[in-house]
């Protein structure tokens, strides 16, 4: 097995599957792992991922740009760059961009959700 290099000028954004004024770049796949999947989100301004949960996967979400609200344990919350956020599974969990700028996520899923 080898590790693998993902160079930032090389992630392919495409329009996510579900969400409206999301892209995503998936970076790691069930494909290439069975135990995480990474990828990145861009989310435009006043662009919400309504709450939901994922039965089996954990969410590990960081915050690389932008300011939002993420929603955890019943209400929103504010978030902006460097914060990080972590929902097991079965938590509902959710974010809105709130902010006039793109917000950038960096998210593992345990194990992948793509």
């Amino acid at each position: 097995m080898q590790g693998s290099l993902f160079p930032a000028g090389d992630r392919e954004f495409k329009d996510h599957p579900k969400f409206s004024g999301v892209r995503i770049a998936i970076q790691v796949s069930s494909q290439e792992s069975s135990a995480v999947g990474v990828s990145q989100l861009l989310i435009q301004p006043g662009v919400e991922i309504p709450a939901h949960t994922h039965d089996t996967q954990a969410d590990s979400i960081y915050v690389v740009s932008g300011e939002g609200e993420v929603y955890l344990n019943g209400s929103w919350h504010p978030v902006a760059a460097d914060d990080y956020i972590f929902a097991p599974a079965g938590a509902e969990h959710g974010v809105r961009n709130s902010g006039r700028q793109e917000l950038k996520l960096f998210i593992h899923h345990s194990p992948p959700l793509f």
